[in-house]
């Protein structure tokens, strides 16, 4: 009987069988960044322990950089501490540390894959919960706390409980004005937030397939919102064409020999899943957050719930996500006032993201009174977008153009909303104060929906408008 890559993946980094039913780990790659690190290091020195494999962690810093200027030091003084901790702990350690000054950092799921560090079968842990962007390339990636973040550092290794697999496949093409974040937040819908709970998503179907690796990265990207530890997508052409050439990806005869490993690791036509839901594309619309979770979301066309179709499980979140959004059961969610926009995060702050936006508000302004913000992925984005003009385009629409960071998506820098204000957003979670204010509201969209919220100041169908530019 063949197997998933999932079981493949785990039988090669499988040191050892746990009493408890666990397997120990060996860990092929960590990402570090300046949140959930510090701790972690300090553990190391208080136990006088050395970090096994050096080359196998990287670094960058992420969250709490100011995304209007990189000026040191940050105004902030808590961000400026964790900056400078990630700095000493990775000078200390010998672990190679993208740089900001040298213009090569970004969003830890964002340099992971653009330095072709990422690649498929590997095993790969972070301190964030969004490690599962990983799985795009068909490597089994997931997000741990400090302590086994210090465990990594220290031995390379982890424990962790098999998960069963479900297949989640995607079929057909995908009408005009949807994208990957629709997929997602579609089957988020669907399968529900705590769907995943132990379970590894193997997303598959003519859709993936059909999709870049920017798009893959945003479908695993949020594979953790539906309560699954682990997202992947198996590694295929568009994948070793993506990693060809990286800085860190196999040269020369390696290469070679690297393609036949990742073929091997691909799930086996006879695989056995625990589990496979089936859904079609011509049937996902745009979709938008109308609640406090990511699975609580509607077709723009649709209306926010009624009580009586919510089940009686749900009916105190329900009930709870209407008071906090200062919402109305039953009423749509087209044409819902929108105060800030923001277009960025490890979602969706991609090199295609800035594009299928500033192809949406090209030739528009945005709505007077709103801010509007683009903010990419990494510095290497923002160079490659400023190359295409990308940011002349947002800047004349009325976007402020910011430096790279993880910015107003948690908001622990100094991108937050205000208030109640209403944000349209690319990020992937709408949790209570996720944006930065305890009252902010955040609805869920793709980038080119934000866009074109940005433009009408209100929840809008882009739909509409790629219509129109049609004429």
């Amino acid at each position: 009987m063949g197997k998933t890559l999932y079981e493949k993946v785990l039988e090669i980094h499988t040191v050892a069988k746990l009493p408890s039913g666990h397997l120990q780990l060996f860990v092929g790659t960590q990402l570090l960044h300046e949140v959930t690190s510090p701790q972690a290091f300090a553990m190391i020195r208080e136990r006088d322990l050395k970090v096994l494999y050096p080359s196998r962690n990287f670094a960058t810093a992420d969250h709490i950089i100011p995304t209007t200027s990189y000026q040191r030091p940050f105004a902030d003084t808590v961000a400026e501490e964790m900056m400078q901790a990630l700095e000493k702990n990775t000078a200390d350690f010998r672990i190679r540390f993208f740089d900001l000054e040298k213009e090569e950092g970004g969003i830890v799921h964002v340099i992971g894959p653009e330095q072709g560090i990422t690649q498929p079968g590997m095993t790969i842990t972070c301190g964030d919960s969004h490690t599962s962007t990983h799985g795009a390339f068909g490597a089994i990636a997931f997000g741990i706390g400090t302590s086994q973040i210090r465990d990594v550092l220290a031995t390379q290794t982890l424990s962790m409980e098999p998960l069963k697999v479900r297949q989640v496949r995607i079929e057909g093409k995908l009408n005009p004005g949807v994208y990957a974040k629709d997929v997602i937040l579609f089957v988020i819908n669907k399968l529900g937030v705590k769907g995943g709970v132990g379970y590894a998503y193997e997303f598959a179907g003519s859709t993936i397939e059909a999709m870049n690796m920017e798009e893959r990265m945003t479908i695993c990207n949020m594979a953790i919102e539906a309560g699954a530890r682990v997202g992947y997508v198996n590694p295929d052409q568009k994948t070793y064409d993506y990693l060809k050439g990286k800085p860190y990806a196999p040269k020369d005869k390696d290469w070679d020999k690297a393609v036949s490993f990742y073929e091997s690791v691909r799930t086996d036509p006879d695989a056995r899943f625990d589990d496979t839901v089936v859904f079609q594309a011509s049937s996902i619309e745009p979709m938008v957050t109308w609640g406090i979770t990511p699975g609580q979301s509607v077709a723009v066309t649709g209306n926010i719930p009624l009580a009586a179709s919510v089940p009686p499980g749900e009916q105190k979140l329900f009930k709870e996500a209407l008071e906090y959004m200062s919402f109305t059961e039953g009423t749509p969610i087209l044409g819902t006032p929108v105060d800030v926009a923001f277009i960025g995060s490890c979602t969706n702050g991609r090199l295609s993201d800035l594009e299928a936006a500033a192809e949406i508000v090209r030739g528009h302004q945005v709505k007077k009174g709103m801010l509007a913000l683009v903010v990419p992925g990494s510095q290497k984005i923002k160079r490659q977008a400023e190359q295409m003009g990308l940011h002349t385009i947002f800047k004349e629409a009325g976007f402020e153009w910011r430096e790279a960071g993880c910015s107003l998506c948690l908001a622990m820098n100094p991108d937050q909303l205000k208030g109640k204000q209403i944000s349209a957003s690319s990020s992937n979670r709408n949790f209570k104060g996720r944006q930065g204010s305890p009252t902010g509201r955040t609805l869920l969209m793709s980038p080119a929906m934000v866009a074109c919220a940005s433009i009408y100041g209100v929840v809008s169908d882009v739909r509409e408008l790629i219509q129109e530019r049609k004429k």
